[in-house]
């Protein structure tokens, strides 16, 4: 079973794809978020959410802004937490254009942490999104994230601990015509992150790392700070 879950964690760390470059590969990126989430009380019911400020370059160039918040639920006596959730996007050109787009999405998703061994904390997510794209066809979308955390200083992720965090992630299309006869590819993009992270207390965590992004026709590289906040 170890080794089963070891093999797939492999593969969808190190999972890559061969692309097309369009737009400026050699300027790095710079994506800033805030991640959320409470519960109410003792209940099983809570909310989540992020703010993600993301630029093509370390800042100015809007690539995306990016709202999203869900209710939760997480059943009793069980490691499984689902979300249904609304996001508000608005994306930017790459340059010096300043043309927008919006889009808004409803997301259903299912969160399943555990831990292998003593120090390796690992979380799949599922997502389903439903997407309105302005001046696209409805759209649908399939991700699957592999999130692991290793602690390197103590035997958890409480207050101090400094981590390594690292994830891959998936994207693929439910369809694949967008309307006035555009279509995209079956495989939407892929997603490797690297950082490392610092327990500033028990419930708020900071991350600085490094993500790589490849789609069909970019490969870029993004700077990725962001805080993970429980209340």
């Amino acid at each position: 079973m170890k080794k089963s879950l070891l093999s797939a964690v492999l593969f969808s760390l190190f999972i890559s794809f061969s692309v097309n470059a369009q737009v400026d590969e050699e300027k790095t990126g710079a994506w800033y978020m805030y991640f959320w989430n409470t519960n109410f009380g003792e209940s099983e019911w809570g909310l989540q959410g992020d703010i993600q400020y993301r630029n093509w370059d370390l800042g100015g160039d809007l690539e995306q802004l990016l709202i999203r918040g869900g209710l939760t639920y997480s059943p009793k006596n069980a490691d499984i937490k689902f979300t249904l959730g609304y996001g508000n996007i608005t994306s930017g050109e790459f340059g010096e254009a300043n043309e927008t787009s919006g889009e808004n999405r409803i997301y259903q998703e299912a969160l399943l942490p555990h831990k292998l061994s003593n120090r390796f904390y690992l979380t799949h997510r599922f997502r389903y999104e439903q997407r309105w794209v302005e001046n696209q066809d409805f759209r649908t979308r399939y991700r699957y994230n592999l999130f692991l955390n290793v602690p390197l200083n103590q035997p958890n992720l409480n207050k101090n601990a400094v981590y390594l965090a690292l994830y891959n992630e998936i994207f693929i299309n439910g369809e694949r015509e967008i309307g006035d006869g555009r279509s995209v590819e079956l495989f939407d993009r892929n997603r490797f992150y690297s950082a490392l992270g610092y327990a500033l207390k028990d419930n708020l965590k900071l991350q600085a790392g490094y993500m790589t992004q490849i789609t069909n026709t970019v490969s870029k590289g993004q700077i990725q700070l962001s805080l993970h906040h429980t209340f």
